[in-house]
């Protein structure tokens, strides 16, 4: 009779409310067992009494204690427990594959506690057989709401110590309409801006940057991954009573997703760390020119935000991959990049060809066509932090009709989104060729990135003056390409350039 007071009815859920319900109180238990750990690490850090009960969330578990005298949770897993097996089988069974997961050690104690809970709740035994189903359905959602409650301040206690945490994992909006160049994305090895600092805000000063970071990059061909070896760094800023605990965060720019994130371990109370850890990217080996490295080391704090201690970027366009033996880099502050100082945001791969009218036998094409095979873009930097919805426009100008555009499906998620798409324009003849722009720009969502126009860059169209004829040089010699080779695929690899004026929209 006493186990049987201490258990709910729950005759009125049904099946898949029960296993809502059930979900819930699993993942319950998960958090408190990695709250149990975190408590665990921190005891062994703070010694101060009052910052330990506060940074541990003691203080909620007093509170709960004086307003709840037994946990809402064992009862509603007891009362689960007990229903008969039949149509309750599947709820049954996701709690016996629970319980199957956890150490014979925890079995017992929540066997214990279970007993010990039984026992209260047994000693109320007349009073809860008088309950009505009202009274007993106010019981089982108080319960219900206490473990729901714990569920939020586990996760939250617990992503304040899982969650990256950093100081730049803040996001700022950058103006899309204003392009400018960077010194450049490609041109050296070594940064002379942030890249990083386009996607990230905060106080980078808080402790003056010095020392130097040790490490190498190595590319496996056979498995396509890049090789990030951190091997040590010395002589590291003091970020708190002079030590630090520092690790080293890396980013293979520009995708500054958690996806391109990757850590050492925390190497504690010390200002030269040795970490001799290899970090790893699946990653072709053509992307690899397009892309930047981003090494930073930061200070762990256990509550508040983490230190900024110095970071490396190294452009990976030009880079020796004969030279394998680890390289001392000196630690720079973070410097604010203007997003005026970008002139690409990346490259695009694709493929031209123009059929000239009848030249395929039979009389086909009856018109020029202009065949655009658009392969994919390259290490492209999106204008803010977060995933990229791309698409390629293409538009052949003069387009008077205003009908003449074509775009690609959108590719999410991707900085180096490929599209396979081919588009065919008809109605040309050679000589137009001499007069027409074919401008293709690539879009992130409603703004566009940039582009890039294939014309003679005459400046001039049938006679008129245009904004649109502008090629740059390696434009124009794509162009020229076409026109001197009919029926022949040219294949191009051009910057996204962000100067460009939308004459065509």
């Amino acid at each position: 009779m006493e186990e049987e007071a201490a258990q709910l009815d729950l005759s009125h859920l049904t099946e898949v409310e029960q296993t809502m319900i059930l979900n819930v109180l699993l993942r319950d238990a998960e958090l408190r067992q990695r709250e149990e750990g975190r408590i665990s690490k921190l005891q062994q850090v703070e010694s101060d009494p009052v910052r330990l009960q506060s940074f541990s969330g003691s203080w909620f578990n007093e509170e709960r204690a004086k307003r709840y005298q037994s946990r809402g949770a064992d009862i509603v897993h007891a009362s689960i427990r007990r229903k008969k097996r039949g149509k309750d089988m599947l709820v049954m069974s996701l709690f016996e594959d629970q319980k199957e997961q956890s150490s014979t050690e925890k079995q017992k104690e929540s066997t214990e506690e279970n007993t010990a809970d039984l026992k209260n709740t047994g000693k109320t035994e007349d009073k809860a057989e008088r309950e009505t189903d009202e009274e007993k359905r106010d019981r089982f959602v108080q319960a219900l709401a206490v473990s729901l409650f714990w569920v939020i301040i586990s996760d939250h206690w617990s992503s304040a110590v899982d969650s990256e945490d950093d100081i730049d994992s803040g996001s700022t909006e950058l103006d899309d309409t204003r392009f400018g160049s960077v010194n450049s994305l490609h041109s050296n090895h070594m940064m002379s801006g942030s890249l990083m600092s386009l996607y990230s805000v905060g106080d980078f000063g808080g402790v003056t940057v010095t020392g130097r970071i040790q490490f190498s990059l190595n590319y496996d061909p056979k498995r396509e991954e890049l090789h990030v070896r951190v091997c040590r760094c010395q002589d590291l800023a003091p970020a708190r009573n002079n030590r630090s605990d520092p690790y080293v965060k890396v980013y293979l720019l520009p995708d500054n997703t958690s996806r391109s994130k990757r850590k050492t371990s925390v190497k504690r109370k010390t200002l030269n760390p040795v970490y001799d850890e290899t970090l790893k990217y699946k990653v072709r080996k053509s992307e690899l020119q397009a892309r930047v490295l981003s090494v930073s080391v930061w200070h762990l704090e256990r509550v508040r935000r983490n230190l900024f201690l110095g970071e490396v970027e190294v452009g990976l366009t030009q880079w020796d991959w004969g030279r394998s033996q680890p390289t001392w880099y000196p630690l720079q502050p973070r410097v604010q990049m203007n997003p005026d100082a970008i002139i690409s945001r990346g490259t695009v791969l694709f493929s031209l060809k123009f059929v000239p009218a009848g030249s395929e036998g039979g009389g086909y094409p009856l018109t020029g066509e202009l065949h655009i095979w658009l392969r994919e873009v390259i290490g492209l930097l999106p204008p803010k932090r977060g995933v990229p919805n791309t698409y390629v426009k293409s538009v052949v100008l003069p387009d008077e009709s205003g009908v003449s555009g074509q775009q690609t499906r959108v590719v999410r998620g991707s900085v180096s989104p490929v599209f396979n798409h081919t588009m065919v324009y008809d109605g040309l003849q050679p000589s137009d060729l001499t007069q027409a722009c074919t401008e293709i720009t690539v879009w992130n969502s409603s703004n566009c990135l940039g582009g890039v126009r294939l014309s003679i860059g005459s400046g001039v169209s049938y006679g008129q003056t245009v904004c649109w004829m502008d090629s740059t040089e390696e434009e124009m010699s794509v162009w020229n390409t076409v026109i001197g080779n009919p029926n022949n695929w040219v294949d191009a690899v051009l910057p996204i350039r962000t100067n460009l004026q939308l004459c065509s929209e």
